[in-house]
């Protein structure tokens, strides 16, 4: 996807329309390579330092977070009203959160909050309190609803939150303004809050410190996730099952060749598996449900659909999505035991059609999308299927600059 660039600008210029601090300015004065390799990601980010929102991507070869440094590219003006959430784990290398400050205000995103970053509570990216301030205040009204509210990382913490927002007017003042929130992982539980009681969609999609803070963020993910931002007619397309199973088909159904739409929502299967029962689980009437989840085992992975099989979910459902089920391994008793029969197996319980290899999830090259609007899902000719979303949020296009993300 090629951008308009509205303006040029040169280094001292960018850091001014930015406003972040120092760490970005070292970023910006110093080469980017020798910027990083001097707080140390090259070496620093060892595989017992990641978090289960960004294990598989780092593991996946090219698309790694060892990788060599992004060449330098052209900035525009910042103008995109942005603020930052951050409502699970902490971004802990300050360099990298600088550098992916940097990165979004070269793609066009304004970002009003740059300082949460640094914030830290325990394991987490400040306290109760302060997380839920991030939109709570928006709710209040005592900071206005920016265009796009961007998802810090994943890990573990939003659900502590959930009783702290009022979602009813935070989803309204997201309406009225036409705000996004992205973002995926545990961010799950917020974006079912506000589906299940704001009556508002969101964005599936990559975030600030997990993925533009890598040494080299996914070129992919960062197109799609401009895409889908920017598209109101966004369509995907699945060949075939594979990051769900190589040993599924991609369309599991009794009519394989029937279309269907309806609101879209779900996410994280561990972080929607823990809303049971609480009223911040979604209850749509006809919808789609939508499920991914990485490094849980197979019986783990039943377990959960089981969970919410039992509770009542899938009732007055149409379907089921899944993306990515990464490193779900073997089964230590029997091999057989895999995610292909425990897809088949919620097939049989439910006689739902079952859609997989949906391309998202803790993978690279994920296609963003968004959760709590209209999706339509027609099967084709060849064994794969389309999906297509309308009735959500967009962004002007030429406000973009898709490849400051991987600056």
């Amino acid at each position: 996807m090629t951008k308009k660039i509205v303006s040029k600008l040169n280094r001292r210029q960018f850091l001014h329309h930015m406003g972040v601090g120092v760490s970005a300015s070292l970023l910006a004065s110093q080469s980017m390579p020798n910027a990083v390799a001097n707080d140390g990601l090259l070496t620093v980010d060892s595989l017992s330092a990641l978090t289960k929102d960004e294990l598989p991507t780092a593991l996946s070869g090219s698309e790694s977070l060892f990788g060599q440094v992004a060449q330098r590219v052209e900035c525009i003006k910042p103008t995109i009203e942005t603020r930052l959430f951050a409502s699970s784990n902490v971004g802990s290398r300050d360099a990298r959160n600088q550098l992916a400050l940097q990165r979004v205000a070269c793609a066009g995103l304004q970002v009003q909050n740059p300082e949460i970053v640094s914030r830290q509570y325990l394991r987490f990216a400040g306290t109760d309190s302060q997380r839920a301030s991030d939109l709570q205040n928006i709710a209040t009204g005592a900071i206005s609803a920016p265009k796009l509210l961007l998802g810090v990382r994943g890990g573990y913490g939003a659900s502590r939150l959930l009783p702290m927002v009022d979602w009813a007017t935070l989803g309204r003042l997201m309406q009225e303004r036409g705000t996004i929130l992205t973002g995926f992982s545990d961010v799950t539980a917020i974006q079912c809050a506000l589906l299940a009681k704001g009556n508002m969609s969101s964005l599936a999609g990559p975030m600030l410190y997990s993925e533009f803070g890598k040494t080299t963020p996914d070129r992919i993910s960062c197109q799609q996730f401009v895409e889908a931002l920017t598209n109101p007619k966004l369509t995907i397309e699945v060949d075939n099952a594979e990051l769900t199973s190589p040993k599924l088909p991609a369309v599991l159904a009794t009519n394989d060749s029937r279309s269907t739409t309806g609101t879209i929502w779900g996410g994280n299967l561990s972080v929607v598996s823990a809303l049971t029962g609480s009223e911040y689980l979604p209850r749509i009437d006809g919808g789609i449900v939508f499920l991914e989840d990485v490094g849980e085992q197979t019986y783990r992975i039943e377990r959960m659909l089981y969970e919410l099989y039992l509770a009542g979910v899938f009732k007055n459902q149409q379907a089921i999505v899944f993306g990515a089920f990464s490193g779900a391994g073997e089964d230590s008793y029997d091999k057989r035991y895999d995610v292909a029969t425990v897809v088949r197996q919620l097939h049989k319980l439910t006689g739902l059609p079952i859609y997989s290899g949906m391309r998202f999830g803790h993978i690279a090259q994920k296609a963003s999308f968004p959760l709590g609007t209209t999706c339509e899902i027609q099967p084709n000719n060849s064994g794969g299927y389309q999906l297509r979303f309308s009735d959500y949020p967009t962004i002007e296009a030429s406000a973009l600059h898709v490849e400051g993300l991987w600056a």
